[in-house]
């Protein structure tokens, strides 16, 4: 949603609002959104127009519409905008996977691992496998804001005390997953889409950033740049190229 604010600071001008649209639409399709799919709201804070309630300060406003896989959506106020957003379906069907954000140990209890449940669902009884370390135990209980609950599903914030597994043999940024069921496993390598947003000089081959994936900090190396692409198309513009600078997108290993 693009809210265009402050609208009596230039006397609701139709103008300048469509001058707006204009820019942000080009800043939308760069970054990869369909500008059809995005409703551009003029509004006033201020005063409360088009918020709530449809103003009658810009009678030139006909409303917004987006177009998205489900249909075409209409409306005229933030609000709609906002209430017309479609939720994520929540992937409780693909298997496990559930990022460590951190790991107590609460006396009387034990080890208990915390984080958000991103795919498939977690519950008592269950045998999760954690990677890269490889440890695996059986889960006691999931438990969600103090409470016990029969499961956890994605999105949801959970702690879950597991057995025999000491506080040193699991840590943030571990990953556990279903040991029946696909667990997650430790990759020694991969190949990934990178693109420099802005880096003094050129990357080549060799080049070791730290890298931030769900929960986990961690220090990797390029070891190869497998081919530099166009940002916007993902066309191959060059084969196995010696370096990389700020604005560039490339596949790296």
């Amino acid at each position: 949603i693009v809210a265009c604010n402050k609208m009596d600071t230039c006397k609701w001008s139709e103008d300048r609002f469509n001058e707006i649209v204009k820019e942000t639409n080009g800043f939308i399709k760069k970054v990869g959104y369909n500008p059809k799919a995005v409703p551009f709201v003029p509004i006033s804070g201020w005063h409360g127009d088009n918020m709530l309630e449809e103003t009658k300060n810009m009678p030139w406003y006909k409303g917004w519409t987006k177009e998205t896989k489900s249909g075409v959506s209409k409306g005229k106020t933030l609000l709609e905008a906002i209430d017309a957003i479609e939720p994520p379906t929540r992937p409780t069907d693909k298997p496990l996977r559930l990022p460590l954000q951190d790991v107590y140990k609460i006396g009387g209890i034990g080890t208990v691992p915390v984080g958000r449940v991103e795919t498939g669902v977690i519950k008592a009884g269950m045998v999760v496998k954690f990677a890269p370390t490889n440890v695996t135990t059986e889960v006691k209980s999931v438990e969600m804001h103090h409470e016990q609950i029969p499961e956890g599903l994605p999105g949801d914030n959970v702690g879950f005390n597991v057995k025999n597994v000491s506080i040193k043999d699991i840590r943030r940024g571990n990953v556990c997953g279903d040991s029946k069921n696909d667990p997650p496993m430790e990759a020694a390598s991969f190949n990934a889409q990178v693109i420099v947003l802005n880096h003094p000089g050129q990357i080549g081959a060799g080049y070791t950033p730290v890298l931030d994936c769900h929960t986990a900090h961690i220090a990797c190396k390029f070891s190869e740049l497998v081919e530099k692409i166009d940002r916007r198309t993902g066309k191959v513009m060059e084969a196995s190229p010696k370096f990389v600078k700020s604005g560039d997108a490339a596949i790296v290993k």
